[in-house]
Parts: structure tokens; sequence; C-alpha cells
């Protein structure tokens, strides 16, 4: 079914892999029924390399002025490193308030959605360095928390596990060693706990929380965490989900002030651009997450469904070699 209106989309193919894999979300979007008005954008690692440049002032202005930004890759070998992350990815989540990062992952054991603060902490930017490049250098790198930061995004997190059947939610932090920052996560989280009384609220320290993800997932459902700490985790979730090729994320702006921006997880993957090798099902399922979004439910949940009824055929050694155009008709296909 057509739907009745058409969204307005920011489409950043970026570095890498990240073209070939937009193009197979988007056929998938198309196939789907969901009508989308794109714009595309020319971020990232090339234009840099070209002109210098990671986020023109006028070029952020347009793009708070969409209803979504689809991003596929950014990054090429010869940019030094924090220019693309710090210049245009972090950019854009301070910008457009994208406090929340939302990563679901089903797959194996795993069936669970992490809500990662995505503002804050140690990668809001605080630190420098003194005396570089002598034998006494000091460098500094802090953690940002404040109680608005930390709480609308524990907030979110309640809310996300009070929809869903097991109702769980679980903060992961360190605590014991972490006092100033650890302690505002958990003062925050036991007082709003009881606004949700039929969510069960449960803690664990980072350190352990990894081991229990490998050791026992099925212990979480919806879990939430600082930054740093999220960024990390989710990564090994998805290495225990179906690997990095499946994983999908959210930059959220939930009080929908601009736009929210949706990614795979993977990097640009520069070494198998133009060989058909790139898994194409985490920015279909981003795509997903962002026809969710924007109320479009339907298509939303049979994009979700048909990529999972086709990741086996992306698993290495499963008897056929399939491309990253075969996949994406694949998905595109079971619509």
């Amino acid at each position: 079914m057509l739907a009745d209106h058409h969204h307005r989309v920011a489409v950043i193919a970026g570095d890498g892999i990240g073209p070939e894999v937009l193009a197979e979300a988007l056929k998938v979007v198309r196939a789907s029924g969901v009508a989308l008005d794109t714009v595309d954008y020319d971020l990232g690692g090339a234009r840099y390399l070209r002109t210098g440049e990671t986020l023109p002032d006028s070029v952020l202005d347009e793009l708070g002025q969409v209803d979504a930004i689809l991003l596929g890759a950014v990054g090429a070998p010869d940019v030094p490193p924090g220019v693309l992350e710090r210049g245009l990815l972090l950019r854009l989540r301070f910008a457009l308030d994208l406090y929340v990062n939302l990563r679901p992952f089903e797959g194996g054991r795993l069936d669970c959605a992490v809500v990662r603060e995505n503002t804050e902490g140690s990668y809001a930017g605080e630190g420098g360095a003194l005396r570089r490049g002598t034998p006494h250098e000091v460098a500094t790198q802090g953690s940002v928390n404040t109680r608005m930061g930390v709480e609308r995004c524990l907030r979110f997190a309640f809310e996300l596990a009070q929809s869903r059947v097991r109702r769980h939610l679980t903060l992961v932090h360190k605590t014991n060693v972490l006092t100033f920052a650890g302690d505002l996560w958990q003062r925050t989280f036991d007082e709003l706990a009881p606004q949700f009384p039929d969510v069960a609220a449960a803690y664990n320290h980072i350190d352990a929380a990894c081991i229990y993800l490998v050791e026992s997932p099925e212990r979480y459902d919806v879990v939430v965490t600082d930054n740093l700490f999220g960024d990390i985790l989710t990564d090994l979730a998805g290495a225990l989900s179906g690997g990095i090729g499946l994983a999908a994320s959210a930059n959220l702006n939930p009080a929908r002030t601009g736009p929210s921006l949706f990614e795979p997880v993977h990097g640009s993957a520069p070494d198998i651009v133009g060989t058909g090798r790139a898994n194409p099902l985490a920015a279909i399922r981003s795509a997903a997450m962002m026809l969710d979004f924007l109320g479009e439910a339907d298509a939303a949940a049979r994009i979700t469904k048909a990529v999972a009824e086709t990741a086996p055929l992306s698993v290495p050694g499963a008897g056929t070699v399939i491309t990253t155009t075969q996949l994406g008709d694949a998905v595109a296909e079971r619509l």
C-alpha cells in the first residue's frame, strides 16, 4: 500500500561501501511502498580531501529541515583520525540533539535493545593537551554528565522497556570506580524507577555485563548506559548476534525538534569497495528503523521480517556466494 504522504530524507552515502549499501536500502524502501523524497549530500572523507570541509554551516542548516537522515558510512584512509568523527558525526549528534543512540539486536541467543546516551560522556570533547610531544606531555579527557542528559536518556529507556514484552531494564555503568558520574546515573535511575512500576530494574557493572552478554545473553531485554560504554558494548552485541554486517542503529531526537539520523554500525570498509562483498542488511535494517520513527510501522515491520528471512544467505559458507545487490534484491522480493 502506498503511503499517504512523502517523507523528505537526506541521504549521506559517504565513503567506501556506504553508497553500495545505501543503494540497496533505498531499493528496499521503494519496494515497501513508502514514498521518500530524497536529497543527496556529498559529505565524508572524499569531500574533506577535495575541499577541506567536513560539515559546512549552510549544509547543517539544510539538514535540520528534513524529516530524517540516512547515512551509509564515512571514513577514508587518507583522512586523519578524529577529523570526520568529530567534525561530521559528532557535530551532527550535538547540533541536532540526537541524544539517544538505539541499537536493537536479534540473533543467536540475544534479543535486546541497547540505549546509549549519545551527546555527553567522554565524547563531549572536554579535555586538552599540555607540553605535547615532550617527555612531560599531559593529556586529559573528561566525561561530561548532566542531570538533564542522564535523565532524558534513562526515561527513554524506561519507556522503551515498558513497551516490550519482558519489561526489563538494566543500567550498565561502573559505579564502584566512577563514583561521580556513576553516582549520578544510579541515583537518577533509582529515582525514575518508581514511575515505571511494571518495569523490572537491574544494575550491572560494565565488565560484568561484557561477561554476561557472552555467557547468558538471555538476561538482557533493554540495556541503558553511557556514551563510551554503549559504544563498546554494542560492538560486542553485534558480534554475538550475527556480525557487524547486521547491526543497525538510530541516532534519535525523541523530542522531534529536528531530524533523527539512521546508519549501519559498520565502517566504510575501503578494502572491499566494488567487490560485491559488502553486507547491506545493516543499512536496510537502519532504513526500517527510520520508517518506524517516521510513522510507517507496517512497512518497517515487513522490512525487518524480510531481513531476518534473508540473513542466513549472508553467512559465509551458506552454500552460495551472494553479492551486495543480490542480497538487496532478495529482501525486496520478500516484500
